[in-house]
């Protein structure tokens, strides 16, 4: 469950049909006018949810998921089954990923490079807080291709060797599909917020479908993570990270 859940950090997609419809196309000065995206605003965020991860092979966990976070920082998280002792534990920071797997002892502690090196992905605390919390995944820029189709923009945005297609609410300007694919062939992910909550004024994804597929040397691997976030906090005061293999 590591090598999945880690997995369903490194990159993010779901592809889902829609009503054909004909595209208005903007000008540049057209788009910046009328394209707002929504990011999520805070200083420290805690939020309690469950988890379901369905692996490649075919084994089902769920349990609870605990999430703490700090902007632009650290986002920290545990992972609790119904048995009701921690399976894992990680944090998420500018330089690195740490996760501590209880269960099966397969701990992960590599840094973004060590990452890059291994899988040929180029991530970053940023892009990953952008994901979590629907996020458009890269500051919008006249280099990236953007049309509407109803009450959607649908933005395309190339960086780093991954191909990113979002599908952008225009009544609150957030992520509500997003397809990530390696142009290398490395593999992808498919999310799909279908549920967001007011938290605070603001749009904040609490359901989220996120499914994986990746190269590993036993071939491509495909896996499902349900998340349903139940209590969702802005924090005034700092919180603790606790973590250590």
């Amino acid at each position: 469950m590591t090598k999945t859940f880690f997995g369903a950090l490194l990159i993010f997609a779901f592809v889902l049909g829609g009503c054909a419809k004909r595209p208005n196309l903007y000008t540049s000065d057209e788009i910046m006018q009328e394209f707002d995206p929504a990011y999520l605003d805070f200083g420290y965020l805690s939020a309690r949810g469950r988890v379901v991860i369905e692996e490649a092979n075919g084994k089902i966990t769920r349990g609870t998921i605990n999430l703490r976070a700090k902007k632009d920082s650290i986002i920290w998280f545990s992972i609790t089954p119904g048995l009701g002792l921690e399976a894992f534990r990680g944090v998420i920071t500018k330089e690195k990923i740490r996760v501590k797997d209880r269960l099966n002892g397969e701990d992960i502690n590599m840094s973004f490079v060590e990452i890059e090196d291994r899988f040929d992905l180029r991530l970053s605390l940023e892009l990953l807080q952008n994901v979590i919390y629907a996020n458009v995944p890269h500051e919008f820029s006249y280099r990236d291709r953007l049309i509407r189709v109803g009450q959607y923009f649908e933005l395309t945005q190339a960086r780093d060797g991954i191909r990113y297609h979002s599908r952008v609410s225009t009544l609150h300007g957030k992520v509500q599909e997003l397809s990530s694919t390696s142009m290398s062939d490395r593999g992808g992910l498919l999310a799909n917020y279908p549920v967001f909550e007011d938290l605070e004024g603001q749009p904040f994804p609490n359901k989220m479908l996120l499914k994986l597929s990746y190269n590993s040397p036993e071939g491509v691997q495909a896996a499902i993570v349900n998340l349903e976030m139940i209590k969702v906090e802005f924090s005034p005061t700092s919180l603790n990270f606790p973590f250590q293999f």
